[in-house]
């Protein structure tokens, strides 16, 4: 049986949360490849609403083991609050459950506040990040001066380990007119949670190798979306982590044949939180709409999230990039009631007609869409379960898109609710 990889294909926010969900429910485990807790999957089960960030969406469904792979940087204060909350939610939360990669790096208090010191130094130039340490932490695992969570377990290294980082960052802080970090207070911080965190931990990677050779079914969950990538994305208006499907073999520890189908979850709309550059973006009525009817507000940081028309070329672009085999078309009710749809189908740039999203910055900037209009339907689609409860001219939406972007829909979401989905070709069947 296939594993598979869910990843975004647009800026995050597609719905993944829910897709996961649903998805692990023939899964054996649910692995999270990269990100941090700026990641936030909303699952609406049975009327109770799930906001996770860290934990992999499959921690709701009782019997799956949960995984953070070592691609993943922890808040350990975080991902203990969240332990916390989904706990009183009912969710049986334990270290026979959820497992941690003890090479993982860890997120410290001293990395979200360099975060913010940096975006308030920006003024209008700040990227928009959450502010929860991401970039920091990230920064530090490529400088080889991170706090891992195995670390945790060895004192004596964990001090040498502050010392080093701390050579850093005071630097960075002085510069910054930024009181030092304390690195006996860190030191004392981390090892008072230090008993908590060290029953998850475990190689990762180890857990997985049997796992696979044991023929379970392994469903890698990723976080944000394409046009994130650190690579591929809005450069530098992204996230500091590759979002891709390829990242989730190294984020978890496996060779790359350990993917056997990805699947890009996809909004039938588009939405972006935070800055850059945003083509198909509706700042008027029409984006007012889409943004009321899709409760468009960021899972983590609350913000409103800007929302625009269908782009079928950035999201052709994310398949080809991220080895997109097929996508989950997420929010289509929320197109319900529009007389008329637009696609964006190219670019102008100049005199230029493009069929791909430029990598520079100022290009991207500049960029108008080329729209194909498309009749819209005045029936519900909210709750569909099957073809046949979708209207004729939803179809025809649905069946553009293909064409559009060159890959089959396999899922369709039709509602925040678990069950309202139509399954269209099963990641799982090959």
């Amino acid at each position: 049986m296939a594993n598979v990889a869910v990843v975004g294909s647009q800026w995050g926010d597609e719905g993944k949360g829910k897709i996961v969900d649903w998805l692990s429910e023939r899964a054996d485990v649910v692995v999270r490849f990269q990100g941090g807790h700026n990641a936030g999957h909303t699952l609406v089960i049975d009327g109770v609403t799930y906001k996770l960030s860290l934990l992999p969406s499959g921690i709701v469904r009782p019997g799956k083991l949960s995984l953070l792979g070592n691609g993943v940087v922890i808040d350990p204060w975080a991902l203990l609050e969240e332990i916390d909350t989904v706990t009183a939610q009912g969710v049986a939360v334990d270290p026979d459950r959820l497992r941690i990669a003890d090479n993982a790096a860890l997120i410290l208090p001293l990395h979200r506040e360099l975060d913010n010191l940096r975006e308030a130094a920006s003024g209008s130039g700040k990227i928009g990040t959450t502010g929860r340490g991401i970039g920091p932490a990230y920064e530090d695992k490529i400088g080889r001066r991170a706090i891992r969570a195995g670390d945790l377990i060895h004192p004596e290294v964990l001090r040498s380990r502050i010392g080093r980082a701390l050579q850093h960052h005071n630097a960075l802080r002085a510069g910054m007119a930024a009181t030092p970090v304390d690195g006996e207070a860190l030191f004392d911080g981390l090892m008072e949670i230090a008993p908590r965190i060290a029953p998850y931990l475990e190689r990762v990677w180890e857990r997985l190798d049997r796992l696979r050779r044991d023929g379970k079914r392994i469903l890698y969950e990723g976080a944000q979306g394409a046009m994130l990538d650190v690579d591929h994305g809005t450069y530098p208006f992204v996230t500091s982590s590759n979002t891709v499907a390829g990242q989730a073999a190294i984020g978890s520890g496996q060779g790359p044949g350990a993917i056997g189908y990805v699947l890009g979850i996809t909004k039938a709309y588009t939405t972006r939180v935070g800055a850059g550059p945003f083509p198909t973006e509706q700042d008027n009525e029409t984006g007012a709409r889409l943004g009321e009817r899709g409760h468009e507000f960021g899972t983590v940081t609350g913000r409103p999230r800007r929302c625009g028309w269908f782009d079928a070329v950035m999201v052709r672009q994310s398949i080809k990039v991220g080895g997109i085999d097929g996508i989950a078309l997420t929010k289509l009710d929320v197109l319900d009631g529009f007389e008329r749809l637009k696609i964006c189908t190219g670019y102008r740039l100049g005199g230029d007609l493009l069929h791909h999203f430029p990598s520079g910055e100022s290009e991207q900037a500049a960029v108008e869409p080329v729209w194909e209009e498309i009749e819209g339907w005045s029936d519900s689609t909210r709750g569909a379960r099957s073809w046949a409860e979708l209207p004729a001219t939803t179809v025809k939406y649905v069946r553009r898109i293909e064409e559009l972007i060159g890959t089959p829909v396999a899922l369709l979401s039709t509602s925040p609710e678990r069950d309202d989905t139509i399954l269209v070709r099963d990641p799982y069947a090959d």
